[in-house]
Parts: structure tokens; C-alpha cells; sequence
């Protein structure tokens, strides 16, 4: 590759940095209203108010407790969703003796992005897991501590295993968002490529322009946060029941639900869903945008 690709690659890496670290506050504010005290009063009136509050006890910093997980985790889970989505197509095109190019049916499209959130959740739960402990710390009135510690500790506490607590969540809200992620944007796209075609028959896919892009993976983030956003919220609750005045037992994800629901109603199962979707459709534009022109950079290259 010339100086030029290899500073397209460097500019892609940036993505992944620069956009963790602005989304990162947006994240925290959610874990925070997912599992705030209820009692007497909410800890947090809100999104603003958690804001406020956040900054006005921690400072600016504040808003960043815990970035250092998610940093690596978004690298980790954008590569895993991707490499499993265009593996498992692969594997359905054989399996069904369909060639690179006729599209697949919308139906192998889903068992693919089910696939591809299965995985993910698997592979991001340990840094869920801590990255929840992280943020939550001085709710509690809590030290501050290093993700090795707290990884230290759980390991030591309760064994490997441990890392993947609220893997239930983290699989519910990866295999169902996964599935509207993909599918949002592949069938925001396919409407796009066909209006095209009206005037420009040989329009494909990588034809579609930035703002196109952009647009359907944004739509493609809220898809993803809207379709099981109670999953996480449980997962969230579960991860962090044990800062936050727990008796330290795993209450278990139908427990965790229903302890939500009876205490909080539908409102808190949904507690911090707006404020992610401002989070997530810039992200999501994103990565999609970026995902997409690589991939046709790379064509044209020999790897």
C-alpha cells in the first residue's frame, strides 16, 4: 500500500479513539440512570440533572470514569461484528449454492446479524462488566479503582467466570440489536441503490455518497438501542448491584427484571434510551461510513 492508504488506515484508528472518547460521557450518563438509587428519591431527575450533578461533584473528569474499557472494547466489538456478519454470509452462500453476487434474502441477512451480536456479546461482556464497575464507583461514595484491580478482584472473588456476569444481557441486546442494526442499514441502503438505479443503471452500494451513509447507519444506531434496550438495562443493574449496596449474590437476570419493574415501572427499564440514541447515531454513522469505504478501498488491494 502507498503513504497514502497507510494514512487512511491511521485516519480509520482515529475514528475508533476520538469517537469513544466523545461518546463515552453519553454511555456513563446511561449506566448511571439504568442504576441509580431509588430510595427515599432518585439519585438523578434526569439526563441533564445526572449531568449537573456528575460534573459538579467530579468535575469535568468525571465524565470520563472508565473510558480506558470502552476504548478497547469498541475496537474489539466493531471487528468481531463485522468478520462474524461477512463470515456467516459466506458460510450461507455455500451451505445454499448462492454466488458473491446475488443478494441475499433479508431472512440470511438476519441469521447473520444474530450471529455475528451473538458473538459480540461474548466477547464484550468482560469489558462491559468493567467498564459498569468503573463509572458507578463514586455513586457509592466508593475509591476510584483501575480496571486491574476490579478485574483482580472478580477473578478472585468469583473465578473467570466471573468477568462474563450479565452475559444474559449482553447477548439479548446483541443478538436482537445486531439483527435491527444490520437490517436497518442494509435495507436503507437497498432503497437508496434502487432509487439510483431509476436514473443510473449501473449504480451500486459503494456509489452511495458520505451523507447517505451516514444517514442510514445513524437510523441504524437508533434501531439498535430501541429494539432491546431493557436487556441492557438489567445488565447494567446486574454488573453493578455489588457497588451500589448489594448483597454481592448473582440475583440473576429474571430476578434483576423484575426488581426494576416492580420498583420503577416501564420508565426505568427504558431509564437513559434517549440519551444513548444521542450517543449512538452519530457512532453508528460513523462506523458504518467508515466500515464501508475501507472495505472498497481494500478491493483495489491485494492483502
Amino acid at each position: 500500500m502507498s503513504q497514502g492508504d497507510n494514512q487512511r488506515l491511521s485516519r480509520a484508528s482515529r475514528d475508533v479513539i476520538f469517537g469513544s472518547i466523545i461518546e463515552h460521557p453519553f454511555d456513563l450518563i446511561k449506566v448511571r440512570l439504568q442504576t441509580q438509587p431509588m430510595h427515599p428519591v432518585p439519585q438523578y431527575a434526569g439526563a441533564f440533572d445526572c449531568f449537573r450533578k456528575l460534573v459538579a461533584a467530579e468535575g469535568v473528569k468525571g465524565l470520563f470514569s472508565g473510558v480506558s474499557m470502552p476504548l478497547l472494547g469498541a475496537t474489539l466489538e466493531n471487528a468481531t461484528l463485522f468478520v462474524t456478519y461477512n463470515q456467516v454470509q459466506h458460510v450461507l452462500r455455500v451451505v445454499n449454492g448462492i454466488d458473491e453476487a446475488t443478494a441475499l434474502p433479508f431472512a440470511m441477512l438476519g441469521v447473520a446479524a444474530g450471529a455475528s451480536g451473538a458473538m459480540t456479546g461474548f466477547v464484550l461482556t468482560p469489558f462491559e462488566l468493567i467498564k459498569c464497575k468503573m463509572q458507578v464507583q463514586t455513586m457509592a461514595g466508593g475509591a476510584v479503582r483501575s480496571p486491574i484491580s476490579l478485574i483482580a478482584q472478580v477473578v478472585r472473588e468469583s473465578g473467570p467466570s466471573g468477568l462474563w456476569l450479565g452475559l444474559s444481557g449482553t447477548l439479548l441486546r446483541e443478538t436482537g440489536g445486531g439483527v435491527a442494526w444490520f437490517l436497518t442499514f442494509e435495507a436503507i441502503t437497498k432503497n437508496l441503490v434502487a432509487m439510483h438505479k431509476k436514473t443510473r443503471p449501473s449504480f451500486e452500494k459503494k456509489d452511495l455518497s458520505a451523507p447517505e451513509l451516514m444517514v442510514s447507519g445513524a437510523a441504524s444506531g437508533i434501531a439498535y438501542n430501541t429494539s432491546l434496550f431493557p436487556a441492557d438495562t438489567v445488565k447494567s443493574a446486574m454488573q453493578t448491584e455489588r457497588e451500589l449496596g448489594g448483597t454481592g449474590a448473582k440475583t440473576g437476570f429474571w430476578k434483576t427484571f423484575l426488581r426494576i419493574y416492580r420498583t420503577r415501572g416501564i420508565a426505568g427499564l427504558y431509564a437513559g434510551l434517549g440519551v444513548t440514541c444521542l450517543r449512538s447515531a452519530p457512532s453508528s454513522a460513523l462506523v458504518f461510513y467508515t466500515y464501508n469505504k475501507l472495505e472498497h478501498l481494500f478491493d483495489h488491494y491485494e492483502l
